[in-house]
């Protein structure tokens, strides 16, 4: 399991773990990690396994199984309690962290998290095999119509290194490796809501969200009709933060799925404020 461990010149005696969305690993969180050090927090930033840097391992995915391995990378650096951000599938990763560990987590921050709904209600069934043979059809431009059509509200040539990296493991010669992982990852987040839980959170928990994001996992399976009647989240993000006990909701008008690179000052300086 590969991480950084970013230490500041001067520590305040915390630490903020970020958990990345599954497209993407460690390295998007740039911006975020210079912020934080610059506030004096310790960072850690861990490639979940089978992301980034990290094995790809051929295992069943599980976010009890991820959530463990990053108690045990905590556990191992002697760090007792994080404030813990987590984005996209980050987002149910750091959910199920808190629930399972509530002792471990300061205080639990959402950023745009995918599983505010259930994807089993309406998303049709897709087998490992099925959805392996999908990820095997990856190219650069597939990639960079998903990040298009799913991640912003405008595109901007700065996103294009996300593109880059998200693509370049199809040129990999374990890109068949690359590819069943992904498909095992997109059957963990299908098959394992946290939808239900939330109210069952017992930190202090915000939930950041973009009011144009329109992300729905298996969207490529459905009509024009079901796309519109879900993957709604300025409505899903009111609805979720009064589910949750203790519960705050920062909403951006004008942005989509990823606020920390699409509008990097206005989500920054919400983060700290609520941190």
């Amino acid at each position: 399991m590969a991480y950084m461990d970013i230490s500041p010149a001067k520590h305040n005696g915390k630490t903020v773990m970020l958990f990345h969305g599954k497209n993407f690993g460690g390295y998007y969180w740039g911006n975020v990690i210079k912020a934080l050090t610059a506030k004096c927090y310790r960072v850690i930033v861990p490639d979940q396994i089978g992301f980034g840097k990290s094995d790809k391992a051929l295992i069943h995915y599980s976010f009890h199984l991820l959530a463990r391995f990053n108690k045990e990378l905590l556990d191992a650096l002697a760090i007792n309690k994080v404030t813990l951000l987590g984005h996209s599938m980050g987002g149910m990763l750091a959910t199920r962290f808190a629930l399972m560990y509530p002792d471990r987590v300061n205080k639990l921050l959402l950023e745009d998290p995918i599983g505010l709904e259930d994807y089993r209600t309406f998303v049709p069934y897709i087998g490992i095999d099925q959805q392996y043979q999908t990820e095997l059809k990856t190219t650069y431009e597939s990639v960079k119509k998903y990040y298009t059509d799913s991640y912003f509200v405008k595109w901007k040539p700065e996103y294009d290194y996300l593109v880059r990296i998200g693509a370049g493991p199809s040129k990999s010669a374990n890109f068949a490796r690359y590819a069943k992982v992904s498909a095992l990852t997109f059957t963990m987040i299908y098959e394992q809501p946290v939808y239900y839980e939330f109210g069952l959170l017992k930190v202090p928990t915000v939930l950041f969200v973009g009011n144009q994001d329109r992300t729905i996992i298996g969207k490529a399976s459905l009509s024009p009709t079901e796309k519109a009647n879900h993957g709604q989240y300025q409505l899903f993000g009111p609805a979720t933060a009064k589910r949750i006990p203790k519960g705050k909701l920062v909403a951006f008008a004008n942005c989509g799925h990823i606020p920390h690179i699409e509008i990097p000052d206005e989500f920054l300086a919400a983060l700290m404020k609520n941190l």
